[in-house]
């Protein structure tokens, strides 16, 4: 087989691989923007408001989603009012023990 008939086909199958990849694989979480509420350092509960939140399933009915902020040591911690650029993940507990909600938020404020 000739060198660029093999090199063609190659760089085909990555494609193609990627392609499949992105369509059947799972959703990647969209990093959205929200406002601070509030923030207690104490026990790093973070609150945030605006319209990327208000789908959120943990949201509650006036549109605010509050949970547990995780960040990596020596980050700008958010303020009332400020913009955070966040995701959130959510960490009930599992199968079989006892129910309780928990959200974790990570993200950082947005200085753009």
């Amino acid at each position: 087989m000739p060198t660029p008939v093999f090199v063609a086909g190659g760089a085909f199958c990555l494609l193609a691989g990627y392609l499949v990849g992105a369509v059947t694989g799972p959703d990647t979480p969209a990093r959205t923007t929200a406002t601070v509420v509030s923030f207690e350092r104490s026990t790093s509960k973070l609150c945030l408001e605006g319209e990327s939140v208000k789908d959120e399933k943990a949201a509650s009915s006036d549109g605010v989603l509050c949970g547990t902020w995780s960040h990596p040591a020596g980050v700008v911690e958010p303020r009332k009012g400020d913009k955070f650029r966040f995701v959130t993940l959510d960490a009930s507990a599992t199968k079989g023990s006892e129910p309780r909600a928990s959200t974790v938020i990570y993200g950082t404020v947005d200085r753009d």
